[in-house]
């Protein structure tokens, strides 16, 4: 997949939380915003083992894939291998990602989170594909979250390396249009979709506020 059309898949991912996704369940809130045109979805749960999350990935992945949106496991290489995922998204804890790259299947995404414009770096020549930015706004959806760096600390990542960068952290639809400008090719959301009460409309609202309209 070329650096274009990754971006371009890029415009808004949608992180899953079980907490906040409540009673209605992750699958349920994530084929409400498919059914939106949310371009990628990742799958995060901090808590579950992989081979309890296995069976969740896999109907993910075939939902995903109806519907022509991608589909990254967060942290575990293991678990988007066994579920045939498009990508798996690393942090700092994780494996280094020219370890991931080495022996993950030819064509699997690789995403790095850091504010770091050095480390982006580093993380860009090592083979990520694309980064995660953040924490951009306050937020109380990721418990590890870092400091709060505002759109200026997304632009300085993103002006710091040639692949796509993503901002995360308390990212709404009424902020969003803050990041338009900042050279990002988009945004992620968790609580924002996750705990909506209606999350295909907050897919939609969140892509038109960063200026990416309609749905494929």
């Amino acid at each position: 997949m070329s650096r274009e059309a990754l971006a371009d898949r890029l415009r808004l991912v949608v992180i899953t939380d079980p907490h906040l996704a409540g009673p209605r369940g992750v699958e349920a809130v994530v084929k409400l915003a498919l059914g939106a045109g949310v371009p990628m979805v990742q799958l995060r749960d901090k808590e579950a083992s992989a081979g309890a999350l296995l069976p969740l990935a896999l109907r993910l992945r075939a939902a995903t894939r109806r519907a022509n949106t991608l589909f990254i496991v967060n942290d575990r290489l293991d678990l988007a291998v066994a579920a045939e995922a498009d990508g798996v998204h690393l942090g700092p804890d994780d494996l280094p990602v020219a370890a991931v790259r080495r022996i993950a299947p030819a064509g699997l995404l690789i995403g790095y989170s850091t504010d770091d414009p050095a480390e982006a770096r580093r993380a860009a020549e090592e083979g990520a594909d694309y980064l995660g930015t953040g924490t951009v706004f306050s937020t109380s959806s990721k418990p590890d979250t870092g400091r709060v760096i505002g759109p200026e600390g997304l632009a300085e990542v993103a002006a710091a390396v040639s692949v796509p960068v993503v901002g995360i952290g308390g990212i709404t639809p009424k902020n969003a249009a803050q990041l338009a400008g900042t050279g990002a090719a988009g945004l992620a959301a968790i609580g924002a979709v996750m705990g909506a009460s209606d999350p295909g409309g907050a897919v939609r609202a969140l892509m038109e506020a960063f200026g990416q309209r309609g749905v494929r």
